[in-house]
């Protein structure tokens, strides 16, 4: 079981020297390191020349009060994220909801049982440790992903400077390996967390069995609703566990493009694919600033399953909607919109020749003629240096053509948005490529 490393400080605010002196020992006996404040203004200087991993605090004290303590501590950014648990003798339902909705993480009524104060303490400690330690996996994989980005955007300048257009197959593939490797590794990390989660789910369930929680503890538990805390967890873990293989797919996409991916085709739901590549996007569809979120409007007509190759086709809609965002944003950004809504629209169809109609099109700031030659072209970009690679729709060209015999246009003018439109056979076939629209 793992265990946590008092290498911090425990901050105790209270104006009481009794209660001073009891949580003090509490904390001393049981090797925390704390401090002292007996004031709201000294507790705020202390804890922003300092941070300590968790704050004590009274509400009843004089000058400022805790609640007033408590929102100026999490109106700082310095201070904010540190977990606050209040200690008073105000047991109130007011009190209480007033504190957990400035921010605190536990509610303790005096007169306390040092065992409770104690093992809330653990809990709340153990809780920050494992939520640092998800943040720093997360931080892990940004940083990841810029170095890799990094690393791409290289090797795309040294093959435009050396003009070898055909080195590019093999080019992409290296670079998928490069990418598997610190993926691999932040992937075997995501082990530990799990372990730290059964810990800290078996450390509760050990103190709910030694101890028969009175009326009072039952109901901060069912207020800090700690039960979904432990949850959410493990489904913070599942969504990095999630992302982590979202990049795995695309490094298998890319290995595509060099033609080295050895996938199969199988039957495959396209409003799955569609679906799972709007969530993934989600972050860049919400509002940001003055940025207007960017909506989502969905023609899904009746599909079978269809024969494909179900990775790469996600990559497809991963490129053209990722395109589309770009362009309503770069459209916001010159006022273009005006008091229109930024939106994707996305129409699904089977027609009567059993082929798969995709139209996704959106009302951004359009492509010009001379672009839109040479639009499926690898390299080619229209984006400003060190926002597109050149590759995307490249890709895109040769998935849906190249591998599914496929049709892809795109209808476009500058100022009007740009749809485009993808037609796969239902089937698998090699002989649907001579077909046109």
């Amino acid at each position: 079981m793992s265990t946590i490393t008092n290498t911090g400080f425990i901050l105790i605010v209270d104006d009481n020297p009794t209660n001073l002196s009891v949580l003090s020992e509490v904390l001393s006996n049981a090797g925390y390191k704390f401090r002292v404040a007996v004031n709201g203004e000294s507790a705020i200087l202390q804890a922003e020349r300092n941070q300590p991993q968790l704050i004590l605090l009274d509400v009843e004290m004089p000058g400022i009060d805790g609640f007033e303590t408590c929102r100026r501590l999490k109106a700082n950014p310095i201070t904010q994220n540190i977990p606050l648990i209040f200690t008073t003798a105000l047991a109130d339902t007011n009190s209480k909801v007033k504190a957990f909705s400035l921010g605190a993480v536990d509610y303790i009524p005096k007169p306390f049982a040092q065992e409770e104060v104690l093992a809330r303490v653990r809990v709340h400690l153990q809780l920050k440790q494992l939520t640092e330690s998800l943040e720093q996996q997360v931080s892990d994989i940004s940083d990841g992903l810029r170095l890799r980005t990094t690393a791409l955007e290289q090797a795309q300048v040294q093959l435009v400077q050396q003009e070898k257009l055909s080195t590019l197959g093999e080019l992409i593939a290296g670079i998928a390996h490069e990418i598997n490797n610190p993926i691999n590794f932040i992937a075997s990390n995501l082990a530990p967390l799990q372990e730290y989660i059964r810990d800290v789910t078996e450390i509760i369930q050990l103190y709910q069995q030694e101890y028969q929680p009175t009326e009072k503890i039952s109901i901060a538990i069912e207020d800090t609703d700690l039960e979904f805390v432990l949850e959410d967890m493990a489904k913070i873990l599942n969504s990095m566990k999630c992302g982590t293989d979202r990049i795995k797919h695309i490094s298998g996409a890319l290995r595509t493009f060099s033609r080295s991916s050895g996938d199969s085709i199988m039957s495959a739901d396209l409003h799955q694919g569609l679906d799972s590549t709007l969530m993934i996007l989600q972050h860049r569809l919400k509002g940001k600033g003055d940025f207007p979120h960017i909506e989502i409007i969905k023609h899904y007509g009746k599909l079978p399953e269809v024969d494909c190759y179900p990775g790469q086709m996600n990559q497809v809609f991963m490129n053209i909607l990722a395109n589309a965002i770009d362009a309503l944003d770069e459209a916001m950004i010159q006022g273009k919109l005006n008091a229109c809504t930024p939106k994707i629209e996305i129409t699904t169809a089977m027609d009567s020749a059993q082929w798969i109609v995709i139209q996704i099109s959106d009302n951004g700031i359009g492509i010009s003629e001379s672009h839109k030659q040479h639009l499926f072209e690898p390299l080619f970009t229209t984006k400003p240096v060190g926002k597109g690679t050149g590759l995307g729709l490249s890709i895109v060209h040769q998935i849906v053509v190249e591998k599914h015999h496929g049709i892809l246009e795109v209808d476009t003018q500058p100022g009007q948005g740009a749809k485009f439109m993808i037609k796969i056979p239902v089937i698998a076939t090699t002989s649907h490529h001579n077909q046109r629209s």
